[in-house]
């Protein structure tokens, strides 16, 4: 056979199936986008451009340009998050698979709370590890009983992901406690994917465990709150020999990462999106305010995600349903091991919305 024995049990991505066939229908009413419906600021564009035209379109140190290395590690400490080193990486999605291809040997298990982003598990079967499930359901909070139930000798790290892709969860201090309290009792490492937490909607900011414990990854990018999602630029930050690591493994992974967007990225962390965020606010309560009478849900409180649980609690079947209304949704067994519900991206126009919040109220 041709095919690699570590693809055996990588499946394509649910979302890209929804993705592509929302792609071939006309005029979809389209909630099933994991990106911003905005586009880049416009100075961060002009910034982009404006080093394009200096020339400033080479290969970058394997690691990112000093500058924004820099001014990533000063946004950080500002945020009161422990690391010792940061490095740029293509997007969180690279910073992830670098971590991986670094961290996990064939058979370390790796402590996921269900429902998760699809990516975390796939990353880990790839490099030959177990993915251990702990389930969060029905207020999706992370309780500490239940990770101990799942932890072994064969514990190697715990995923967070805050605030969270599909749920829209924040998960409180508390929470955040408790899970650092038994990484640090274990000697765990602590991978914090923060993509998200430019998307607050009830309070200035969230709690990360980079703030609570020293031996996190903290990952973060530009994709989400800044809308640059094709210009691929992310970064870790954490202990310096996991990091020293990472940066020699991109110089035979992606070698390096955009050169202008990461000028252009340097510029973005100082580009105030609190307008952007309050647009995303209204639209939060739009879509809450319009589901919460037929459905069960949970309030989002970041990211642009819903995710309710089902009418008759077959979420593949629901999907399949409102595929036939037009509307493009994901079934929840894409991020969880639970098919009783479906994300609802909320990165859309009003008018969108309120044609997807008809529909599913109509057919449920």
């Amino acid at each position: 056979m041709l095919i690699s024995e570590r693809l055996r049990n990588i499946k394509p991505s649910g979302v890209r199936r929804i993705f592509d066939l929302a792609r071939q229908m006309k005029d979809p009413i389209n909630l099933s986008i994991g990106e911003p419906d905005f586009d880049i600021p416009e100075p961060l564009k002009e910034e982009g451009i404006d080093w394009i035209r200096k020339g400033f379109n080479k290969y970058t140190p394997t690691q990112g340009i000093p500058e924004l290395r820099e001014k990533i590690a000063s946004h950080l400490k500002k945020k009161g998050v422990h690391f010792e080193e940061v490095m740029v990486t293509a997007g969180v999605t690279g910073g992830l698979l670098l971590a991986s291809l670094a961290l996990i040997n064939p058979g370390d298990e790796v402590i996921i709370p269900d429902p998760f982003f699809v990516m975390y598990e796939y990353q880990v079967l790839l490099m030959g590890g177990i993915p251990v499930f702990v389930d969060t359901y029905p207020d999706f909070r992370l309780r500490e009983e239940e990770i101990v139930k799942k932890l072994s000798k064969k514990t190697k790290a715990i995923i967070i992901n805050s605030p969270n892709n599909p749920t829209g969860t924040i998960y409180p201090k508390e929470d955040l406690t408790k899970v650092v309290r038994i990484a640090r009792e274990r000697e765990l490492l602590i991978l914090s994917d923060d993509i998200y937490d430019n998307f607050v909607f009830d309070g200035p900011t969230c709690p990360c465990t980079g703030q609570l414990y020293e031996k996190t990854l903290t990952f973060g990018g530009f994709s989400k709150g800044w809308a640059m999602t094709g210009w691929r630029v992310g970064y870790v930050a954490g202990p310096r020999e996991i990091l020293q690591q990472m940066i020699t493994l991109q110089q035979y992974t992606f070698s390096s990462v955009n050169s202008f967007a990461q000028k252009a990225a340097i510029k973005a962390l100082d580009f105030n999106v609190d307008s952007y965020i309050q647009g995303y606010k209204r639209k939060r309560d739009l879509i809450y305010e319009g589901l919460k009478e037929k459905f069960h849900v949970q309030e989002p409180k970041g990211a642009f995600y819903i995710f309710p649980e089902v009418p008759g609690g077959d979420g593949e079947a629901f999907v399949e349903k409102a595929i036939k209304n037009n509307l493009f949704i994901v079934p929840g067994s894409v991020f969880s091991k639970r098919n009783t519900h479906a994300r609802i991206s909320f990165a859309a126009s009003k008018e969108t919305l309120l044609r997807g919040i008809e529909v599913l109220n109509r057919i449920s």
